[in-house]
C-alpha cells in the first residue's frame, strides 16, 4: 500500500488543522492505519491509531483535541487537529499496518505559532 498525506502547515496557537492520508487500496484491507509525529530532537511517538473494525486509541496529551476517522469510500483517514499548542509542532506521518507489513506516508508539516 502506498500512502500519500498532507494538510500540514503553519497555524497560530488554539487553531485547527486537518491531515489527510490517502491510501493506494481498500482500507477495509488495512489492519490499522496510524499517524506518528517527531518533533525536532526528538523520538516518533504514536499519536492515535484506527483499526478496521474501527477501534482508536489517543495519546493523552491530544485526548479531547484530536480526532482521527476515516472515509472508507475515499481510502482516506483524517487527523483533526484543534486547539493546537506549540508542542504539537513536528512533523507528522501517516502508516498503514497489513499483517505483518508497516507501511509509511511521507511526512506534514505542522507548525503551532504565533
Amino acid at each position: 500500500v502506498q500512502l500519500q498525506a498532507s494538510g500540514g502547515g503553519l497555524v497560530q496557537p488554539g487553531g485547527s488543522l486537518t491531515l489527510s492520508c490517502a491510501a493506494s487500496e481498500s482500507i477495509f484491507s488495512i489492519d490499522a492505519m496510524m499517524w506518528y509525529r517527531q518533533a525536532p530532537g526528538k523520538r516518533r511517538e504514536l499519536v492515535t491509531y484506527i483499526t478496521n473494525t474501527g477501534r482508536l486509541q489517543y495519546i493523552d496529551s491530544v485526548k479531547g483535541r484530536f480526532t482521527i476517522s476515516r472515509d472508507n469510500a475515499r481510502n482516506t483517514v483524517y487527523l483533526q487537529m484543534n486547539s493546537l499548542k506549540p508542542e504539537d509542532t513536528a512533523v507528522y506521518y501517516c502508516s498503514a499496518r497489513k499483517g505483518l507489513l508497516t507501511t509509511w506516508g511521507q511526512g506534514t508539516q505542522v507548525t503551532v505559532s504565533s
